[in-house]
């Protein structure tokens, strides 16, 4: 199947419309606007954007979703029909990407597709809670609805998503301003340390020899250190893309020591906040554990879920199923069956999600207050280190030249 651009005259309300369709030709094309009930005044062939640069300046964000999936709902909800809501907020699009994706929607849902059935097409930009809650807003006549949960649902995950990367992003500056310090004093002061010894033909401390010598080394081997980094880095890469990489990885995040608690706190909002947003909208209770353990981006919490949803296929109630997995968080199951008692199992996962969710960044905010003096320690120590290794001997020197 091609795709073609066309502008075509709605023979109903005699508006020209510009959109994109599929079809096997120009010709074929054509009979489907006829068919749709169009003149049709221009059909090209859409070309693929194959530049690099422009593929990654088009990169949809989150924020573009968010717009996009408000605007839609507003439109709907204000009672326009579907296809010109999609028109609507296709003129309003400003990144490109999108763009050409919502045209891609429009003449799918103009073909006579459903909603979610056009955006499933779009995997990689809309994922599967995505789809999930707008397949529910069709099925229960709450279009726009769903859509305003979606965009509440992906402003509140992007939003924790931001903190914790926040909250790493300061170590590892430090920790690259820790390897700038070493490599400023191995290649400039320590050579002239070496220098002054050979010139008055003494020995140099051992500490100092181990500086010199890494230098030394580092100045003639730099391409075998590169190399060894470069293939260390890409068989790293690979392996973390197999199975048994992908769950060391999941694995080290919810056991890593100071920011482990913090990824449990994470993924426990974000199961909890999309399960109180799945069953709100309607999603069975097998479909939102199917759904959010898919959204957890974590293999081993998704196995957990699976498990559980196992067990309540089985006829077990959702809080004793997850109740003896290792990494959901206590709370989870206690506010659950709280639900299962009431008949409010989504309200209850919103106030679990609420309250991980307020925990998680009172504990970012002191990770980030503790960890700043521990760094800048550790950058004393070893910036410290570097300096006395390279003054004492000099001192020493000194005092020898003074006796």
């Amino acid at each position: 199947m091609k795709k073609f651009t066309y502008e075509a005259r709605d023979q109903a309300s005699n508006k020209v419309v510009k959109s994109t369709l599929q079809a096997d030709s120009e010709s074929g094309a054509a009979r489907l606007l006829i068919e749709q009930g169009f003149t049709p005044l221009k059909i090209k062939e859409q070309t693929e954007e194959k530049n690099f640069i422009t593929r990654l300046s088009g990169r949809i964000t989150t924020k573009d979703k968010v717009v996009f999936t408000r605007q839609l709902a507003t439109l709907i909800g204000a009672g326009l029909p579907l296809s010109q809501s999609l028109h609507t907020v296709l003129e309003q699009t400003q990144n490109k990407q999108l763009q050409s994706i919502v045209q891609e929607i429009t003449a799918s849902v103009e073909g006579g597709k459903s909603l979610s059935e056009s955006f499933s097409k779009h995997t990689d930009v809309f994922d599967p809670v995505f789809i999930a809650l707008v397949s529910a807003g069709e099925i229960s006549g709450t279009l726009d609805e769903s859509l305003q949960r979606v965009a509440n649902q992906q402003e509140k995950d992007a939003a924790t998503t931001s903190k914790i990367k926040s909250a790493l992003t300061y170590p590892i500056i430090v920790l690259f301003v820790i390897m700038g310090v070493m490599a400023f004093m191995l290649f400039t002061v320590v050579p002239q340390v070496e220098k002054l010894y050979k010139d008055l033909k003494k020995q140099l401390p051992t500490i100092t020899q181990v500086m010199v010598d890494s230098a030394n080394f580092l100045v003639h081997f730099w391409w075998l250190v590169i190399m060894v980094v470069g293939i260390g880095s890409y068989f790293l890469v690979q392996y973390l893309k197999t199975d048994a990489g992908i769950k060391f990885k999941d694995t080290f995040k919810l056991n890593v020591p100071i920011f482990g608690q913090m990824f449990r706190k994470l993924y426990m909002a974000r199961f909890t906040r999309t399960g109180q947003t799945l069953l709100g909208t309607g999603v069975s209770m097998l479909d939102m554990l199917r759904i959010t353990g898919e959204s957890l981006n974590n293999t081993v919490l998704e196995k957990s879920i699976i498990r559980a949803a196992d067990k309540v296929k089985g006829g077990k109630a959702l809080s004793v199923a997850l109740q003896p997995e290792d990494y959901i968080l206590p709370l989870v199951p206690q506010m659950i069956k709280i639900g299962e008692q009431s008949g409010r199992i989504d309200e209850m996962m919103g106030k679990v999600a609420q309250v991980y969710e307020e925990e998680l960044d009172e504990e970012i905010r002191n990770i980030s207050t503790s960890i700043e003096p521990i760094l800048m320690v550790v950058l004393a120590v070893v910036a410290g280190g570097m300096v006395g290794a390279i003054l004492l001997p000099i001192y020493g020197l000194v005092n020898g030249i003074s006796v």
